[in-house]
C-alpha cells in the first residue's frame, strides 16, 4: 500500500499517524501535488493528498474516507465501539477537520493572490470561524484516555499545522489546546516522526 502526502497537509498527518498507531503497512510517498504526478493522477483524478492505494489498486481518498478504511482494515482501532463515543470522535475529527478548511482558505487566498486582490473580509470570516471553533474545542475539551482515536488524530495533526502557519495567534486564552500536543505525545510517542 501506499499513502501520498505532503508533510505540511493537515490532513496527511492524520492519516499518516492514524496508519501507523493502527500497524497499517503502507510506504508514505512524499508528493507534490503542483506537479501533477502521474501516480497520483492515476489514482485519484482530484489530485489531492492524502490518497491511500492499497495493493490491489483500490484509490481511496479524502482523509475521513481514509481513517475509517484503516479503521476496518485493522481490527477497529481508531474510533470507539459504542454509538456515543463514536459520535463524539466523529465531531471532534470533523471539527478539527473544518478548522484546518479555514486554515487552508486564508493561506491559499494570501498565497494565490497578488497583494492588491487579497480579500481580507474572506480571511476575516474564516479567521472567525476558526477562533470560534479554538474556543468550543477549549471548553470542551475531549478527554484523552490510553487508546487515540481518530478525533484526537485530527485535533493534534490541526494543531501542529496552526502553529506552522499561524505561529503565536491563537494561544491566548486556551491553556488546555496549548498543552493537548504534549499530552498526545504521551500517548502517541511516535508523533515527532511525522514532522517530515
Amino acid at each position: 500500500m501506499k499513502i501520498f502526502y505532503s508533510v505540511t497537509s493537515p490532513y496527511s498527518t492524520k492519516v499518516r499517524m492514524a496508519a501507523h498507531y493502527a500497524g497499517l503497512d503502507a510506504e508514505h510517498v512524499s508528493t507534490d501535488t503542483n506537479a501533477d504526478p502521474a501516480e497520483l493522477i492515476a489514482a485519484n483524478p482530484l489530485g489531492k493528498i492524502p490518497t491511500l492505494l492499497t495493493d490491489e489498486g483500490l484509490a481511496i481518498y479524502d482523509s475521513r474516507a481514509i481513517m475509517h478504511f484503516i479503521d476496518r482494515e485493522t481490527g477497529r482501532k481508531l474510533y470507539p465501539r459504542a454509538a456515543a463515543k463514536r459520535t463524539e470522535a466523529d465531531v471532534l475529527e470533523a471539527t478539527a477537520d473544518g478548522v484546518c478548511d479555514c486554515l487552508l482558505a486564508i493561506v491559499y487566498e494570501r498565497r494565490t493572490r497578488p497583494d492588491d486582490k487579497i480579500h481580507q473580509p474572506w480571511i476575516d470570516r474564516q479567521w472567525a470561524k476558526v477562533e470560534r471553533a479554538l474556543d468550543h474545542l477549549e471548553k470542551t475539551m475531549p478527554r484523552l484516555g490510553k487508546m487515540p482515536h481518530g478525533g484526537h488524530f485530527a485535533l493534534a495533526a490541526m494543531l501542529r499545522y496552526i502553529e506552522l502557519r499561524f505561529a503565536g495567534q491563537w494561544q491566548k486564552g486556551r491553556p488546555k489546546l496549548k498543552r493537548y500536543l504534549s499530552r498526545f505525545e504521551a500517548v502517541f510517542p511516535d508523533f515527532a516522526k511525522f514532522k517530515d
